[in-house]
């Protein structure tokens, strides 16, 4: 069983469920201790010459009717428990995206994604056997365990002590090895972690490892990963076997001395001639109890092991839920459309994990409808400003205005659905073209997909694959070029039509028609609509309405670009090396 407070309201939620199958199981448990009480006087009757072919038929039709009760009983908590495990797991890993996808960008910094993956594999997969076996086994034990006791007792008293002893070491020696199992599952789950996290990023930069022919270093690296998993797992099971050998042992024991003790006492009883001893049915009763006994002090041993591991990955998946949501809603107090006005008003800022200031009193203002663009060196803090706007991290207040207010008034839903971004790193996703440019929309619209294709340049190119904009893009789109990939990004963006547009050096990878026709383009669908481009080529910036130089986390200088020419080193010197750079290429 799983007990925290992300886990204990699932019993709840699905305790009818929980409570028709603990009763069906009571009532399996009831039933199969009907079979040696009825073969152990189908014994008797044969061996006192009392069984009539009545008795031995009405002794088969009670069994038959048992092992029906038993098929219905099975068949019901197998459906109600191990069905919730399933349900629940599927739960909780809703509760984990959900809490995920609220969780700041440094929380996906600081955790490997092999790390977070293997929370949705290895250790719901543990979460969902303890609440479905778990389950089972913990009442299993108590119900069965309790009426073969009973039954015990019945038939001797003091044969039932002598098979208990043994038991309470048993029980005392799993309580002692569940510390150390725990501790090894712990080991066994990060390694897992770790070489999840290998191959993810293998997969990933499988491109470059090939490039750089590193294929069997990355085997050698591989092999290391996969033998730390394998020897923590093996080191894991070779607990658990312990355990399990020495339980199996015990109850050998148990047996031999049930057969010993039952054996010797019938032969007493048949020296005397007494009536009313211990018989063979009876001694066969025994010894069924006590087996049907010997899987519930086998689940006690089961249960430990499996609360063991699932307390590692509860206590994982515990850590992931708590962790706060820095990035809310705490402070909304405006509901106004956004309509493009923006303002900086001396901002610092530093990331969480630093102290260091990446941006440094940065003061600007964008009218709506403007074209601005940003410039700087790799490293200045272009992207970081963008980023703000998009509520990616908390600012002071008051720092960053819209419309003339505080950008945390608004909710996270209504700023982000305010902005469309293409980000420095492109990704698309594992679906057709025309899927991903439409990823704002409830549906895909073609007639907008293709427009805002248009746009962004990239139309003839959809046109000229076999499958046209039903062409499927592959995993982080891998199978169309870096320059395509942008484009389909930029569709993407424009399709949203959103009142404030955001482009991080997203014209990098096209050549500079393509780069003239989007920005003709844009200026057409975009009046009295806010566009903001980071870019280095001078070309994409010349013709804009505002040019912020940002240099060193600082704004250098403000203005388009005949002010920048005459005023801006920063700028004279990036335009100088640009122009060098077309000398050398002519």
């Amino acid at each position: 069983m799983v007990i925290g407070k992300h886990f204990t309201k699932y019993y709840f939620k699905y305790g009818f469920m929980f409570l028709l199958g603990i009763v069906s199981l009571i009532v399996v448990d009831f039933f199969q201790l009907e079979i040696p009480d009825i073969i152990g006087n189908i014994i008797d009757g044969i061996n006192y010459h009392t069984l009539t072919p009545e008795i031995l038929a009405e002794y088969a039709f009670k069994m038959l009717f048992v092992a029906m009760c038993v098929f219905v009983g099975r068949f019901l908590w197998r459906i109600c428990i191990f069905g919730n495990g399933i349900k629940i797991e599927a739960d909780i890993r809703n509760e984990m995206f959900a809490h995920m996808e609220k969780l700041s960008t440094r929380y996906f910094h600081e955790n490997k994604t092999g790390a977070l993956m293997a929370l949705y594999t290895n250790d719901l997969n543990m979460i969902r056997q303890a609440f479905g076996s778990g389950t089972l086994m913990l009442f299993d034990a108590l119900a069965l365990g309790t009426l073969a006791f009973i039954q015990m007792v019945k038939l001797d008293v003091k044969l039932t002590i002598i098979c208990f002893i043994p038991l309470v070491f048993v029980s005392g020696f799993t309580m002692l090895m569940r510390k150390r199992i725990s501790k090894k599952v712990r080991r066994n789950l990060d390694a897992f972690a770790d070489l999840s996290d290998f191959v993810q990023e293998n997969y990933t930069g499988i491109h470059v490892i090939k490039a750089y022919v590193k294929e069997k270093k990355r085997q050698f690296l591989f092999r290391r990963y996969n033998r730390e998993n394998m020897d923590t797992c093996i080191d894991f099971v070779k607990e658990q076997a312990m355990v399990g050998v020495v339980i199996n042992s015990v109850l050998s024991v148990i047996t031999i001395t049930i057969i010993a003790i039952g054996g010797y006492t019938i032969y007493k009883a048949s020296l005397t001639g007494a009536v009313d001893g211990f018989t063979v049915g009876q001694l066969t009763k025994f010894n069924a109890y006590f087996g049907s006994l010997i899987w519930p002090i086998m689940a006690i041993g089961d249960l430990i092991n499996l609360r063991s591991q699932s307390k590692a990955s509860e206590e994982r998946i515990t850590k992931l839920l708590d962790e706060e949501v820095e990035i809310n809603n705490d402070l909304v107090r405006f509901s106004n459309p956004i309509l493009g006005d923006i303002k900086f008003d001396n901002l610092s800022f530093n990331y969480p994990d630093s102290e260091l200031p990446v941006l440094k009193n940065v003061s600007f203002n964008i009218k709506k409808g403007e074209f601005v663009g940003i410039m700087g060196a790799t490293g200045s803090g272009k992207t970081t400003i963008v980023e703000l706007l998009l509520r990616l991290y908390n600012v002071q207040e008051n720092t960053v205005l819209i419309d003339g207010q505080d950008i945390m008034g608004y909710s996270l839903e209504q700023v982000r659905a305010s902005i469309a971004y293409v980000p420095q790193e492109n990704f698309l996703f594992k679906q057709t073209i025309d899927e991903n440019i439409s990823f704002s929309l409830p549906k895909v619209d073609d007639e907008r997909v293709q427009k805002a294709a248009y746009i962004s340049g990239i139309s003839k190119d959809i046109e000229e694959f076999k499958d046209g904009y039903q062409t499927i893009v592959g995993e982080r789109g891998v199978t169309v070029s870096g320059g395509q990939k942008q484009r389909i990004s930029i569709a993407r963006a424009l399709i949203k039509d959103a009142p404030i547009l955001i482009m991080d050096d997203s014209l990098s990878a096209v050549d500079t028609l393509t780069e003239r026709h989007i920005l003709t383009e844009l200026r057409k669908i975009r009046e009295n609509k806010t566009t903001i481009i980071i870019a280095h080529r001078i070309t994409t910036l010349e013709s804009l309405d505002k040019i912020i130089v940002v240099n060193d986390g600082m704004i250098d200088a403000i203005g388009n670009h005949e002010q920048l020419l005459e005023s801006c080193e920063i700028y004279q010197h990036e335009v100088h090396l640009q122009e060098l750079e077309k000398e050398l290429e002519g």
